[in-house]
């Protein structure tokens, strides 16, 4: 029986996924990785594939923009299909003495958005990444000769607009990167039981306006993609 917003069949989806944003990413990095991918989900359009990485299953699918729709699609992965596993793979913005290209991997989020707040009887909650998952990733870079920074990140829930002053908080907590899903993302994985991961691309530099060519986040993608499937594997 598939959920209210993933149409996949029991057994299509496997209990590790890679959730980049955008619903074509997905399928670019399915069909670029994965070995014999078939798309198993697409109400209303948000794709997802499932494949074998070194002979274990995978699936990759699109997650949308922002925590609202994140908290959507993850909380079905979880309770519908009984994923265990959930890696984001995304870009963010850049603060501080930060690298266009550098990747990052989230060890917290922290956010303008309330819903964790609404989860959590009003309290401030810690969200965190799934240490497991944080030291196989950074072990696994080291293997692939891949340099990562393990980084606090901000997820906000205003793409434009939003509080004039924040890059100033942030700047003070040194919270160096910027995008607007991962702390729902860690909130979820808490509350649900499931382990998580964001791994992010620094796609734009708050201080100089640079944004990073479209050819440049698709490489940065698979980079990213091969990483979340290296720390993923048992052992």
């Amino acid at each position: 029986m598939s959920s209210a917003h993933i149409d996949a069949a029991p057994g299509q989806i496997a209990d590790t996924v890679l959730l980049p944003g955008d619903p074509l990413r997905a399928r670019f990095v399915a069909q670029a990785l994965l070995a014999d991918p078939q798309q198993v989900t697409a109400r209303r359009n948000m794709l997802g594939f499932t494949g074998t990485w070194n002979g274990r299953p995978v699936s990759v699918m699109g997650g949308g923009m922002g925590i609202p729709s994140t908290a959507i699609y993850v909380t079905e992965l979880a309770r519908s299909y009984g994923v265990r596993r959930i890696i984001r793979i995304g870009t963010c913005g850049g603060l501080g003495d930060v690298a266009m290209g550098e990747v990052l991997l989230a060890q917290s989020g922290s956010t303008d958005s309330r819903f964790n707040r609404m989860q959590f009887g009003g309290h401030d909650l810690a969200a965190s990444a799934d240490f497991g998952l944080l030291r196989a990733a950074v072990d696994s870079a080291a293997e692939q000769d891949l340099a990562v920074r393990v980084a606090n990140v901000f997820s906000t829930d205003c793409f434009y607009g939003g509080d004039p002053q924040v890059l100033d908080h942030l700047r003070r907590h040194h919270i160096i990167g910027v995008e607007m899903e991962t702390a729902g993302l860690y909130g979820l994985a808490m509350r649900e039981g499931f382990r998580a991961l964001a791994i992010l691309t620094v796609s734009d530099l708050f201080a100089t306006g640079e944004s990073m060519p479209a050819a440049e986040r698709e490489q940065g993608l698979i980079r990213m993609a091969k990483l979340a499937l290296a720390c993923t594997e048992p052992g």
